[in-house]
């Protein structure tokens, strides 16, 4: 729950972005609201197929769309400390409220959650998030200008612009507790607002191919800055429809040890091949958080 305020002091000029951070991909998948209707993004033929077999379509899209399964309290709670947040508006919608997504809409609105966030922050002063919204589908540019000004609202002070080489001694003598990376280009503007960071994902079904990814990935030399390394398996929709009995939960049970196993080698740091966040999918009944967060020791036996 306060993971990053009990790390030994040795840690606390490191950068965050050379920390292992623990982190959950599409955070808010755990509320989908299975009678909404699909984003923008999915293509007509998926929409026709939706329509006209909508009871066979709806529970494999839940099944296959839900990756998370704890609220984004129990999240925080558990250690996470990054959150991919998928923002979009509803087709036809005369209000301005916006809702997560994936595939479909969320039952919780955006504003609301985020207000459960900052007052988590406010009982935990010393511990740091960095929110990545994205996607931000059917917003246009007044949309996006009242939602920026509803987070700036929000966080206040406790947001933080940017900067370069944050580390949690600076963090916690300013007061900021929020990185909040915001992927378009109405944030122009905005010192408070990050850019979009970089995801790795390797849209593969087995362990074995998101970590050859990843490996891919980490010989050509880490960004700069924050950057994530997702865990998260994706099956396309042939596999969806030849395995009626699976879901995005059983296929990544069963490819976990393997994953576990690869996370357990890593490294954070400045060195090319470290990482730095490291997110999942079932972040509360998968010990993702305790095992990324343990890889900061191996900072301490570096410096020692």
């Amino acid at each position: 729950m306060d993971w990053m305020s009990g790390l030994p002091e040795e840690l606390w000029d490191v950068p965050l972005t050379h920390l292992a951070i623990p982190g959950s991909h599409d955070t808010m998948s755990f509320c989908l609201d299975i009678n909404s209707p699909l984003v923008l993004s999915e293509s007509d033929v998926f929409r026709l197929l939706d329509g006209v077999f909508y009871c066979f379509t709806r529970p494999a899209i839940f099944r296959w769309a839900t990756t998370q399964d704890k609220s984004i309290e129990d999240q925080l709670s558990m250690g996470i400390r990054f959150f991919d947040l998928r923002v979009a508006h509803k087709p036809s919608d005369p209000s301005s409220d916006l809702y997560f997504t994936h595939v479909i809409y969320t039952h919780l609105r955006v504003l609301e959650t985020l207000e459960s966030v900052s007052v988590w922050l406010e009982s935990h002063p010393k511990e740091v998030v960095i929110l990545a919204c994205s996607h931000l589908e059917g917003m246009d540019d007044r949309l996006h200008q009242s939602f920026i000004s509803s987070l700036k609202r929000l966080f206040g002070s406790r947001l933080c612009p940017q900067k370069e080489a944050l580390t949690l001694r600076r963090l916690w003598s300013s007061g900021h507790q929020v990185v909040l990376s915001y992927d378009s280009q109405s944030a122009e503007g905005h010192a408070e607002l990050w850019p979009p960071i970089p995801y790795w994902w390797a849209n593969q079904r087995t362990a074995q191919g998101v970590t050859s990814y990843l490996d891919w990935n980490k010989d050509l030399g880490r960004p700069e800055s924050f950057f994530v390394s997702g865990l998260n398996l994706t099956a396309d929709r042939f596999y969806v429809a030849e395995n009626p009995k699976q879901s995005l939960r059983t296929l990544t049970f069963s490819n976990w040890e393997s994953l576990r196993t690869w996370v357990e080698k890593q490294e954070p740091g400045s060195d090319p091949k470290s990482l730095n966040i490291i997110a999942g999918d079932f972040v509360g009944p998968l010990p993702l958080c305790p095992l990324v967060i343990a890889l900061n020791q191996k900072l301490l036996r570096r410096k020692s």
